[in-house]
């Protein structure tokens, strides 16, 4: 039974986790980044505005 093997798997593999740790930290900040900057971009657009007010105003329900 190798148990030194064991023991530098269970240290490589707490490397590799906190490595997949940070690249999930970094993916979620650039995630996070492209929403603001959509949000932001959608609230440039001005509001489509209809010449008639009343136009819209009355859904039909009736199928």
């Amino acid at each position: 039974m190798d148990i030194q093997g064991a023991g530098a798997s269970g240290t490589s593999g707490a490397s590799l986790e906190l490595a997949s740790l940070k690249l999930a930290k970094s993916q979620q900040q650039q995630e996070g980044k492209a929403s603001l900057q959509l949000l932001e971009s959608a609230a440039d657009v001005p509001k489509p505005s209809s010449g008639n007010p009343s136009l819209g105003a009355n859904v039909d329900t009736y199928a």
